[in-house]
């Protein structure tokens, strides 16, 4: 049986429906390609299909199309069994993500996805990393906006250095354009499905800590400077708050993959840049409450049906509007520290700075999936430059020494060094 080369599973979601349009655009530079959509319903992947052709002015009506459902095992090895790689956009990943991956690996067939919950991607890397290996497979999580800037921002860094990195301090900074500023009040900024994978994650945070004694039972080697976490700064006019997304959990894994080949590990502190001291203060009170909220269930049913009033307007169960998404802007970036290649680091202080920003439009749902499908496309074209083991990896170590950075600048995620400079 001839595989195709990637299945979109989870196409009829808010974010697959993004992927199948995206994937229409890519597949015109790779002729060659072949694709399916699935999903549980033949019902609405016919709908899409019918979309599909509206929205891109092409037939996709002959787009194959296979039916899985994350409950049926039977249907999700039918479905990795006929594609090299999955794309899977069916989350949240703690609650549907794992039968995927079994089934990706039992069926040699390798999986990416956009997850930014670092208990579920830790937790694989416990339970599959040995069986992928085995298998010769490559699991590959967090292949969208969470974390792809920072992860491959940093594996930028380390490249272009010229010296030692030591230490790197990211900032994370989003605008909607002021025209769709009340358009983006009506219809919310993020969608329920983001909403949900977030009070999962907040009532399950928990649980990280014994998690990663077992996944990591001895530490890193202490790295000098040590890059201490910083919980309110200002930057450029800008109010800083420490970003509690995957990033950090992310450039770990990958900077622990990098040691174990003989590499020096690089620090990262992750930050949120937002518009005034005001907004800092309110969002650390709303993180605060909806913290204590997502502990019981009781309370976390009401996070999770009412998304609108507890995450004050952002969450909505339809999503974003496409003007607000398309008109939503990001810059990420990372600032890197450590000494110029003539420099002695062991007697020094750092004295090399650069400063690299990855930027682009639409983090939740348009460049994350670019970035997703551009990471299945490297799989299929540059295998030869990825670990040869195979494994449970980050999109650091999976792809630090292949061009996806390269594929992501031309289509959209630009990854420029704005500044070279010694202190």
């Amino acid at each position: 049986m001839t595989r195709l080369d990637l299945i979109i599973f989870g196409a009829t979601g808010f974010t697959g429906s993004r992927a199948v349009l995206e994937m229409i655009r890519l597949s015109k530079k790779y002729p060659a390609l072949t694709w399916g959509i699935a999903g549980r319903s033949e019902k609405k992947l016919e709908e899409l299909k019918q979309e599909a052709t509206q929205k891109s002015g092409e037939d996709q009506t002959n787009l194959k199309t296979f039916i899985a459902d994350v409950s049926d095992e039977k249907s999700l090895r039918s479905m990795c069994e006929q594609a090299t790689v999955v794309v899977n956009c069916c989350g949240p990943y703690r609650l549907y993500g794992e039968p995927v991956v079994k089934a990706a690996i039992e069926s040699k067939t390798h999986y990416v996805d956009v997850s930014g919950e670092p208990e579920f991607m830790e937790l694989m890397q416990l339970n599959y990393n040995e069986q992928a290996e085995d298998a010769g497979v490559y699991v590959i999580s967090a292949c969208g906006f969470d974390s792809i800037p920072c992860d491959l921002g940093v594996i930028h860094l380390m490249k272009n250095f010229e010296g030692v990195l030591n230490s790197v301090e990211s900032y994370i900074m989003m605008r909607v354009a002021p025209e769709h500023a009340a358009e983006a009040a009506r219809s919310g900024v993020l969608h329920y499905g983001t909403w949900e994978s977030l009070v999962h994650s907040l009532a399950n945070s928990h649980k990280l800590k014994p998690l990663r004694e077992q996944l990591y039972p001895s530490r890193l080697p202490s790295c000098k400077p040590k890059l201490c976490r910083r919980w309110y700064h200002r930057r450029g006019g800008a109010s800083c708050l420490p970003f509690l997304g995957a990033d950090e959990s992310v450039v770990h894994r990958t900077q622990r993959h990098l040691h174990a080949a003989g590499a020096r590990p690089a620090q990262l502190r992750a930050y949120l840049a937002l518009p005034s001291a005001l907004h800092a203060a309110l969002l650390t009170l709303g993180a605060l409450l909806l913290y204590v909220l997502a502990q019981w269930s009781v309370t976390r049913r009401l996070l999770l049906d009412h998304p609108r009033l507890f995450s004050g307007g952002m969450a909505t169960r339809r999503g974003p509007a496409e003007n607000v998404m398309l008109n939503t802007k990001f810059e990420v970036e990372l600032v890197g520290s450590g000494w110029a290649a003539a420099t002695d680091a062991d007697v020094t202080e750092p004295d090399k700075k650069l400063v690299v920003k990855v930027s682009g439009s639409n983090p939740g749902y348009g460049a994350t999936v670019t970035a997703l499908l551009v990471s299945a496309l490297t799989i299929l074209n540059e295998q030869h430059k990825m670990p040869k083991s195979g494994g449970v990896l980050t999109t650091g170590a999976a792809f630090k020494d292949t061009s996806i950075i390269d594929v992501l600048h031309e289509n959209g995620l630009k990854f420029d060094i704005v500044s070279d400079k010694k202190d």
